[in-house]
Parts: C-alpha cells; structure tokens; sequence
C-alpha cells in the first residue's frame, strides 16, 4: 500500500487527540498500512506506557508483482513483525483473508469483533475507508472493506447476540471502545505530535524493505523520509505549527 500524500485541506485547526486511555488496537488491510499511516503517533504511544496491538486482514501476499504469493506472505509477515517491533508493538495477528480480494461482510466483521474482545481495546485504529484519497486517488477495495468493517465491528464487539458463536469461544462482549481513529482520511478532526516518535516512524517504514524496492528506485531511506516528513509536516499549519500525524475521530 502506498498512501498518496496528504493534501492541505480547510485552515480550521486539529484537535489534540485524547489522552485518557490505556489500550489501543490498530486493525488495516495489509503489511506497510500502519507504517504509511500512523507509526510516528504510534511510536509516542508505546513510549508513553500504553499498549498498542496489530491486526492486519490479510499478509500482503499479493502486494509484489516480482514475487509469487507463497514466498511472498511469509517475507511481508516477517518485515511487518520487524516495523512493528520499532515503535514498540509485540502482538501482531494476522487474520488470513486473501491480500486484493478482502470482502467487506459478516465474516471479516466477525474477525475484527473477535480481535477487538481479545484485545480490548479503549481506542480503535483503522485506515480511510472512503472511495478516495482525498477525491484525487481511488482507495483500494481491500482498505475500504477493513476500514468500513472495522467502524462496525466496533459495535458488533460489544453487543452478545451479533456473532454468539464468539461467546461459545471465551470471547466475552467488550463494549469499551470508546473511539476510532481513521488515518489517511481527507477530513481529519485532531492530530498527534509527530515529533517524537518520527524518527522510529522511518526506520520502521524501511523495514518493509523488500516491497519498498519492488516499488521505487529511489532510495529506501530516502524515500521514506521524504514521504513521512513530507506527511507530518503538511499538518503543521492546522497544528500550531507541529508536525503531526492527523486522524478523524468517531466517538462512540
């Protein structure tokens, strides 16, 4: 996944996000989501002593022209591991649906109900759901699919009589989270201060080195560092001039 730029949007100014919570589960579509997304917010996170865990749909095993799916999953998977061990994530699932074909319906909203009663997590964390990036890029059916389930899983977790079978399995209803954050969305409403965890942000990001070489020529570090600082410092306007990584928050 390669997460267009963000665009400069409305001068009205972002939010802080808010502080008050312990635990966080971050749910995406594929290996790199997080990385193009949110590690810089997640980085200062973990540093703080809250607890961020990593649910991504599928392993990526579709996301390398040059290499065939069954080499490629395991590889994605390890380098995913590896960026997520930069910021300070240890639980990293994977929930096997097919990377390019992830349908949006009752199965993957019981995958993601299922994580969220195993996590229980305060704070939900997903990528863009809408058709586009911003109106200028179309989004990716898998990013639509995870991000759209995930809004509804949020509720379907708490609620004992949507997906019953998860109680049969110990998973017992967990009606705590209290907001999810959308990265990479056009409309953002509050932010994070990018600068701490930046740095980690970019060594996490060149971790996914096998599919950052399959899509540039540029130099990995290079172009990670472009991109993210590029990334954080178009928020800045609408930050009092911090960097930051943007997200719009659903209250629930």
């Amino acid at each position: 996944m390669t997460e267009p730029k963000i665009q400069n949007a409305a001068p009205d100014q972002l939010r802080p996000m808010p502080e008050d919570w312990q635990r966080a589960l971050a749910v995406v579509a594929h290996p790199d989501d997080l990385e193009y997304g949110c590690s810089a917010a997640i980085a200062g996170w973990t540093d703080g002593g809250r607890e961020v865990a990593y649910v991504l749909a599928t392993r990526g095993e579709a996301g390398i022209d040059t290499l065939e799916p069954a080499k490629c999953a395991p590889l994605r998977e390890q380098e995913q591991r590896a960026s997520a061990a930069v910021v300070g994530v240890d639980s990293v699932e994977f929930l096997g649906h097919k990377d390019g074909v992830v349908e949006y319906g009752t199965a993957l909203r019981r995958d993601i109900a299922a994580a969220i009663r195993r996590h229980r997590p305060e704070l939900l964390i997903t990528l863009n759901h809408r058709d586009t990036w911003g109106g200028v890029a179309w989004n990716t059916p898998d990013h639509v699919a995870v991000g759209r389930a995930t809004l509804d899983a949020a509720a379907d977790a708490g609620n004992r009589w949507i997906f019953p079978e998860l109680i049969e399995q110990g998973l017992e209803p967990w009606n705590g989270v209290r907001w999810v954050a959308v990265a990479g969305s056009s409309s953002p409403t509050h932010a994070v201060d990018a600068t701490p965890g930046i740095e980690r942000a970019v060594r996490s990001l060149l971790e996914h080195r096998a599919y950052i070489e399959a899509l540039t020529h540029e130099d990995p570090e290079t172009y990670c560092r472009s991109f993210l600082t590029g990334n954080v410092q178009a928020v800045a306007e609408r930050f009092g001039g911090t960097p930051a990584v943007p997200f719009e928050l659903f209250s629930r």
